[in-house]
């Protein structure tokens, strides 16, 4: 789901044919990689597992069993073999679930961390790539990112010495469509 398309970048920038498509599809994926992570989703953290033979549980940090509820479908990933891809939820506690797990090597394995943490994917109810204003996000900091790989000093200028910021990648890319994005922008994204 690219929410910049390379025609769109091609046609913001006026580039034509000049560059591949390739190399305008790596800075369209980088926009997207910087900007659907801050997008609200219905995705949990977990944050270990374990399982039995036959058997999968993972777990969490806040509680969830007013969330997720059984029989509900989800997907997991970044949680191992085992415990990846589609699962039916067979069973819900306060922080954790249990699922049906397939393979060779399910062997009995207690409660470990996954670091970084794994993701849980339940139904969306909000697709980016058809809302208008984070479409125009996502093409703004595809644009930053273009410009800023052509000509890395290019940023502001500060008003006392007109000496050019060192980097527009910094802390100020979000910030400068975080008006198109409020509505759609997950909490659980700003925190820190």
């Amino acid at each position: 789901m690219a929410l910049t398309t390379v025609a769109e970048l091609r046609t913001a920038l006026g580039v034509g044919t000049l560059y591949a498509d390739s190399v305008l599809q790596q800075v369209c994926d980088a926009a997207d990689n910087v900007l659907l992570p801050f997008i609200w989703s219905n995705t949990l953290s977990i944050i270990g597992h374990s399982n039995t033979a036959n058997t999968g549980t993972s777990y969490f940090a806040d509680p969830i069993n007013e969330i997720l509820y059984v029989g509900e479908s989800v997907v997991i990933t970044g949680a191992g073999s085992k415990h990846n891809g589609n699962k039916t939820i067979t069973g819900v506690d306060t922080r954790s679930i249990t699922y049906a797990i397939t393979g060779n090597n399910n062997a009995v394995t207690p409660f470990h961390p996954i670091n970084p943490y794994a993701k849980l994917a339940a139904d969306t109810y909000l697709d980016p790539s058809t809302v208008p204003a984070i479409q125009e996000a996502a093409l703004m900091i595809s644009v930053d990112i273009w410009q800023s790989r052509q000509a890395p000093s290019s940023g502001g200028v500060t008003i006392d010495g007109y000496q050019p910021s060192p980097y527009r990648m910094g802390n100020t890319l979000l910030a400068r469509v975080r008006g198109l994005l409020a509505p759609y922008l997950d909490p659980r994204s700003m925190v820190g």
